[in-house]
């Protein structure tokens, strides 16, 4: 019988199975970024926080993930933490079309005009018309400014 556990591995290597082990099972930024993107589409923006952290400590310089910390800590009414996160983003990359979105949507929430409209004067001037104007200008827009 025990000859039988020690076949184990070889009919494993065979079928083309093999065990993981921790050393393979490093986690990947990138599913787990699209995890939190799915916590975010749920409304969970604790569990997306949590995600998104991950993903930040294993790449400090990602701007996606510091964006979207940055939304769902504005959505949770986190708004300090939120201006952190999107300057955060925009400090490595300052044309980041999502950041300069959810920041200007953040300045029309904190009564910020100017900025919010400064914010879509740069994206006006980096990718009109896209999706990321539209939404801010509809955001100034329903705002009254």
């Amino acid at each position: 019988m025990s000859h039988f556990f020690l076949m184990i591995p070889v009919v494993l290597l065979a079928l083309g199975l093999t065990p993981a082990f921790a050393a393979d099972t490093a986690p990947d930024p990138a599913a787990i970024l699209e995890e939190a993107r799915a916590a975010i589409e749920a409304g969970n923006y604790a569990d997306a926080m949590t995600s998104l952290t991950e993903v930040v400590a294993a790449d400090p310089k990602n701007a996606d993930a510091l964006n979207l910390l940055g939304f769902s800590s504005r959505k949770s009414g986190a708004m300090e933490q939120a201006a952190a996160y999107y300057e955060a983003a925009l400090a490595i990359n300052p044309s980041h079309f999502g950041a300069l979105e959810y920041q200007g949507e953040m300045f029309v929430m904190t009564d910020q005009m100017d900025a919010a409209k400064a914010n879509l004067a740069r994206l006006d001037a980096e990718c009109a018309p896209c999706e990321e104007y539209d939404d801010l200008a509809e955001a100034i827009t329903d705002a009254g400014a």
